[in-house]
């Protein structure tokens, strides 16, 4: 039998090493489907529930993994819906790999059924796009994409028409107009040059006020960040894709920033007269030092993204671990013993107000202790994924990672659904480590419960099979209701917000997953335990109150009075707003001594 295009596609990429592939089938991709069947299911064949969902596994493979992800669909409506996922890759740098179909070369022009200019639609997204019409071109197409995602950390697009799929495969000749190609990504770790470097360590070592913020660009460069920070008695911040850069352990390490961080970040920018940005692009200047505060350099990988944000005054171009390693020769020991205190003293007590927070009461849990209580529990070499929304507040201020965990989110996309898969596609990349995703149930009824038919499916195959879905259920899509009364004094327009309370713990053993429903605070410990110990993966559904805040503990005043004016206007939970927005505010200004007990309605010592 003649080796078809579609048979050499999938040659291609286990020549790669891809070993899965997430998607969704139709009748666009055809040829590659029975090529699948000829190859055994190798590179393996996920199916998902939806294209978009196949694009977000794809997207938490490649974010878990440090591996390419390839997703795959059919023409028209399956590679449009391909689209958010792929925008999600693209907008948190994470190598992604489209391939696709399209109709006949023969019908295109002609309004075909299911005919999409998909070289156009994708022109944005992918920075490399390019549609297969002769055997010939082929392998350079697609090794070009691989390469490109890998090497620009963005995404990649292969278009196959369905009669180009079923050609017999030649390929290209040593002859003009042929363009053959070569596997194979180098690793390389590109550094900025000696002069670059001093000038860097010329500003850094003048500061006495230090502070660094690390993205996910740093995660790789553990080591290194600590000896600077320890070098300059600095302090570190995360922006949220680099929450697991850097162990929240360690005592001047502030957590979060931005609107969904914390206190002492907030302090530490607001107070720091040095900034050091290691492999972040956090986007909200408004959480930066003021213009002129600070002197400041920044350390990114990608030219395209130096400079940006902030007035920096060295920008270094080079992979952070090579680059940070070249300039601690360079820095002397110094910085403000008092800084470097201060921002511990501060950490400290802000844990100790997270964990008051937790510990108030709400009506009937509280999605704070849902999450904090989770901190003790957490397994090593856990995978975290949370979805945009609430639920994303109380994973970035609650969660304290440690070593091999790992976590991420929607960073700069921000779109609504990607937990669920996010942790699927883990689970495929890290079978032997337990996986936990945090979501909304806005998010949940989106896609996610579609996708628990995929856990279903394939958890069997996991070393381990522990995959928890916490749903935190209030029955409200609570991020836009807080953002309406605290940006736009806006009270809560029930007939966009409110949604509806759906037994998710009934769906997941209706697939035949394990599921809990919790409706008191003092069965939450409990039900973590029973998931974090079960044979298969759970869902628990955690009814949690709307009324608890998410809005940032930093809140300015006009944010503080939008909120009233929303009261004042008529809010339909205007009593449980107003009392569990002071009973979480308060926590702050008590005296900075622990609870007695960790515990909802414990009363404090002081």
């Amino acid at each position: 039998m003649s080796k078809k295009v579609s048979d050499h596609v999938l040659e291609r990429l286990r020549d790669w090493g891809v070993e899965h592939v997430f998607a969704y089938p139709g009748d666009g991709i055809n040829g590659l489907l029975a090529a699948w069947g000829r190859a055994d299911d190798d590179p393996r064949f996920v199916q998902a529930r939806h294209e978009e969902m196949a694009a977000f596994q794809a997207v938490g493979y490649a974010k878990f993994s440090g591996r390419v992800g390839v997703c795959a669909a059919t023409s028209g409506p399956g590679a449009i819906h391909l689209l958010n996922g792929l925008y999600d890759a693209k907008l948190d740098h994470v190598p992604v790999v489209a391939i696709v179909g399209q109709t006949n070369r023969s019908a295109m022009g002609g309004s075909y059924q299911q005919e999409v200019d998909l070289l156009s639609l994708y022109k944005d997204v992918a920075d490399f796009c390019e549609m297969v019409t002769v055997p010939e071109q082929l392998p350079n197409v697609l090794d070009r994409a691989l390469r490109t995602a890998m090497a620009r950390r963005s995404v990649a697009a292969v278009i196959i028409p369905a009669d180009v799929q079923e050609l017999d495969y030649t390929p290209p000749e040593h002859a003009f107009k042929m363009v053959p190609s070569s596997l194979g990504m180098p690793h390389y770790a590109p550094v900025p040059g000696d002069d670059d470097l001093a000038r860097a360590a010329e500003v850094l070592n003048a500061g006495d006020k230090v502070a660094i913020l690390v993205g996910q660009g740093a995660r790789g460069a553990r080591t290194e960040v600590m000896a600077v920070a320890d070098r300059l008695r600095a302090g570190v911040a995360k922006a949220l894709l680099g929450k697991d850069a850097l162990d929240d352990e360690l005592p001047y390490v502030t957590g979060s920033i931005g609107l969904l961080g914390t206190r002492p970040s907030y302090e530490m920018m607001t107070g720091c007269d040095t900034l050091l940005v290691i492999g972040s692009s956090f986007p909200y200047t408004q959480f930066l030092p003021e213009f002129g505060q600070a002197r400041a350099v920044q350390i990114d990988i990608d030219p395209h993204m130096v400079g940006l944000r902030y007035p920096f005054e060295v920008n270094l171009v080079g992979d952070a671990r090579e680059t940070l390693t070249r300039l601690l020769p360079l820095l002397r020991s110094g910085g403000d013993r008092s800084w470097r205190k201060k921002i511990e003293k501060d950490t400290a007590r802000w844990w100790e107000v997270m964990q008051r927070r937790a510990a108030v009461d709400a009506d009937p849990v509280n999605p704070e202790y849902v999450v904090h209580t989770l901190n003790d529990l957490l397994p090593d070499g856990v995978v975290l994924a949370a979805d945009s929304g609430s639920a994303a507040n109380w994973y970035a201020r609650h969660l304290r990672l440690r070593g091999a965990m790992r976590g991420s989110l929607s960073g700069t996309l921000a779109t609504m659904g990607p937990g669920v898969p996010y942790v699927i596609g883990a689970k495929f990349a890290h079978g032997d480590r337990p996986a936990i995703a945090l979501v909304g149930d806005g998010a949940m009824q989106m896609n996610g419960m579609a996708e628990l038919i995929t856990i279903a499916k394939y958890w069997r195959e996991w070393a381990d099979p522990r995959l928890i879905v916490a749903v935190l259920n209030n029955r409200d899509l609570n991020q836009v209701t807080w953002e309406m009364r605290a940006m736009s004094g806006a009270p809560q327009f029930l007939p966009s917000q409110s949604i509806p309370d759906v037994p998710y713990a009934d769906a997941a053993r209706l697939f035949g997953l394990e599921g809990i429903r919790i409706e008191r605070p003092e069965d939450v410990q409990g039900a973590w335990k029973t998931a974090l110990a079960a044979d298969r993966p759970c869902v628990l559904d955690f009814v949690t109150d709307p009324a608890v805040p998410p809005i940032p503990p930093h809140a300015g005043l006009d944010q503080i009075e939008a909120a009233a004016l929303s009261v004042v206007k008529g809010d339909s939970d205007r009593t449980d707003m107003v009392r569990q927005g002071f009973k979480a505010k308060v926590q702050e200004f008590l005296p900075g001594r622990r609870h007695r007990e960790d515990r909802p309605g414990a009363e404090d010592d002081t």
